[in-house]
């Protein structure tokens, strides 16, 4: 079991000592420097910041779990989120499907990154953050199959798609500028191509409802991202996130029209009174149903109390009911649900149940809160060096600042939960009033219109804080929506689109000497 090492506020004397060990390579709080801007090493705040940058750095507790007595249920979340569900009923860990996408929360954030680039498509690799993305040619997603499209099935049940047919080709890209810096350096830029055949799938392939033909599919992959922090970023207070939404559309910035215009929110969250706020397509509010929430669910088809039915569509209740495999196995393994003695009746009504039991206690899901909520962030590096200071000034000027904004002051942060599971500003979560926070995003949706774009084009800035460290935690530098680029450079220069809302500091980038590119890429990896 890793030792936890709550090194946010410690005092200078313990934090020496601290130093001295090999695996904990602490970077000395501001009170150990002479001129530091205090807050600009504190990326998540006093309550938010840890100084572990071992492989370790992506999974402390804040100090405010510390400050709350949430230790314990942190620790519990995170074994939650380390250990892969089963179908046994016996097991602390039951209630793996009958379909899921992964069978635990790790397979898809190694060590709580960002996930890895792949070659091939198997939901067991570790490191494999793939979700698949199917819609028709007008980016409607195919209603027979869930929205993040199931790969795994528990007997006698089959899996929507069969990932072993799935193929993913990585194919080079050459931009407008041969891929080639002025002074001659060069660069490497890949995308994929996702291809499944029509062998692959269980369900028939409807959008609607309604029959489409299998060449009007699209497939697309998206990646899932650092889960570090994103307690903090929902401590944001709806008025500042609108605040920034007018700022940018009073300044001529293309808004995405399905969120803001006008001055005022076109979609809310559900019935909720909060903006989207997470996730690339921004289809998340509140953190409380947000992707963790959802994912412990709608990833793994662990059912719970507020949650008991299973992250199912109609056309695959209605495909497995009638396929005579499943019929024939069915009250084998799930003898409890021969209600009427015709398997067809007793498969679709199970499968399409809202009244299940739930699999996960309402104490391991708060634990899960906890542990979510209170993930740390790791705090900034070398802040004080020449090379971090000019690599900012080159950020801030070229205008990478304006969408990827650095610093964000948290409201009161008494958070709300659409499924009323936790009341508002619940104690049994930690809370994070008033920090200062240096997240590196606006939290908005642009577009970079890239070669086999992410669905739709917008996608909401991701979060640069710590991502630095990720070659440490994870062994990788994978970045983007789908993790086409492999280091800081190839990131940048997908920005380059000549429709993209960033061209204007690509350009800039291009005309910098080498000695600046490498001062933003260190500032970047930095923050």
């Amino acid at each position: 079991m890793k030792l936890y090492r709550y090194t946010s506020l410690l005092i200078p004397a313990l934090l020496a000592l601290t130093a001295c060990s090999d695996d904990n390579n602490v970077t000395p709080t501001p009170s150990d420097k002479e001129n530091p801007t205090e807050a600009e090493w504190y990326s998540g705040g006093k309550l938010g910041t840890t100084f572990v940058q071992s492989s370790y750095a992506y999974e402390q507790p804040t100090q405010a779990v510390i400050n709350q007595g949430l230790e314990q249920a942190f620790k519990n979340g995170e074994l939650i989120f380390d250990k892969p569900f089963v179908n046994s009923d016996d097991d602390a860990f039951a209630g793996l499907g009958p379909l899921y996408v992964r069978r635990g929360c790790k397979y898809c954030h190694p060590n709580y990154g960002h996930g890895l680039r792949q070659t091939s498509y198997n939901s067991e690799t570790h490191g494999n953050g793939y979700l698949l993305v199917l819609t028709d040619k007008n980016d409607t997603y195919l209603s027979s199959l869930t929205g993040m499209p199931q790969v795994g099935a528990v007997a006698p049940f089959k899996a929507p798609i069969d990932e072993t047919q799935i193929v993913i080709k990585w194919l080079p890209y050459t931009d407008e500028w041969g891929n080639k810096f002025d002074d001659g350096e060069t660069y490497e830029l890949i995308y994929p191509e996702v291809s499944i055949p029509l062998s692959a799938y269980y369900v028939p392939l409807e959008v609607g409802g309604k029959p489409i033909d299998h060449s009007d599919v699209v497939v697309r992959l998206e990646s899932t991202i650092g889960i570090y922090g994103t307690g903090l970023l929902d401590a944001i207070s709806d008025e500042d996130l609108k605040a920034q939404y007018a700022k940018e559309e009073a300044a001529g910035v293309k808004l995405n029209p399905a969120i803001f215009a006008n001055g005022e929110w076109t979609s809310l969250y559900g019935k909720t009174t909060h903006p989207k706020r997470f996730t690339y397509a921004l289809s998340r509010g509140p953190l409380q149903d947000a992707a963790g929430a959802n994912a412990i669910w709608n990833i793994t088809n662990v059912t719970r109390s507020d949650r008991r039915y299973h992250y199912m569509t109609a056309t695959y209740a209605k495909t497995a009911s009638a396929d005579p495999d499943v019929q024939k196995e069915f009250y084998k393994y799930f003898p409890k649900e021969n209600k009427t003695g015709d398997p067809a009746t007793d498969i679709y009504n199970y499968l399409m149940s809202t009244e299940l039991d739930a699999e996960m206690s309402d104490k391991d899901y708060t634990d899960l809160m906890v542990w979510h909520r209170g993930l740390a962030v790791p705090a900034a590096r070398d802040v004080d060096t020449e090379q971090f200071k000019r690599g900012k000034e080159l950020f801030t000027s070229m205008g990478c600042a304006y969408c990827h904004r650095p610093s964000w002051t948290t409201g009161d942060d008494i958070f709300t939960d659409p499924n009323g599971f936790f009341k508002d500003g619940d104690p049994r979560l930690p809370r994070y009033p008033h920090q200062t926070i240096w997240p590196y995003t606006d939290m908005v949706q642009h577009r970079l219109f890239m070669k086999n774009d992410i669905r739709t084009g917008w996608c909401r800035t991701t979060p640069l804080w710590a991502r630095g460290l990720h070659s440490i935690v994870t062994g990788r530098e994978d970045r983007l929506h789908d993790c086409r680029a492999r280091n800081v450079i190839e990131s940048i220069m997908w920005h380059g689109s000549a429709e993209s809302d960033a061209r204007k500091s690509v350009e800039e980038f291009r005309k910098l000497q080498k000695s600046d590119r490498d001062a933003v890429v260190f500032f970047i990896n930095s923050i």
